[in-house]
């Protein structure tokens, strides 16, 4: 399911955070990227790697995961982290959920890109 759905998180241990729905139907598809805010605001991205059954969706934090509670709202994005790609990235860093760290304008502008997990 691609639509952008909003779950629960359901539990925390450690860098591993389990999302539950309340529809089956509205579960995300494996390596779709999820966000949930944080309690200090800052966004962690969560890429979906298992569907573990009963409407819960197991996923991997690509940031620390320190101030997720259960029950905090966590919303689909409707596709897989990217990463922008062409001519005009050679040379640049990124981290893994394509924000440059080194610059307070964190997102590229994206001509093209391609999912980070193919």
């Amino acid at each position: 399911m691609s639509k952008k759905a909003i779950g629960k998180i359901s539990q925390v241990i450690g860098p591993v955070v389990d999302v539950t729905y309340d529809d089956k139907s509205m579960l995300p598809n494996i390596y779709d990227a999820l966000e949930v805010t944080g309690k200090d605001g800052h966004v962690i991205v969560l890429e979906c790697q298992q569907d573990t059954g009963e409407s819960t969706i197991r996923t991997i934090a690509m940031d620390s995961t320190d101030g997720l509670r259960r029950g905090l709202e966590v919303h689909s994005t409707g596709g897989p982290i990217s990463m922008p790609t062409g001519e005009d990235i050679r040379g640049r860093l990124f981290n893994v959920i394509a924000n440059r760290p080194c610059l307070k304008t964190s997102r590229h502008p994206r001509k093209s890109f391609s999912p980070a997990s193919r």
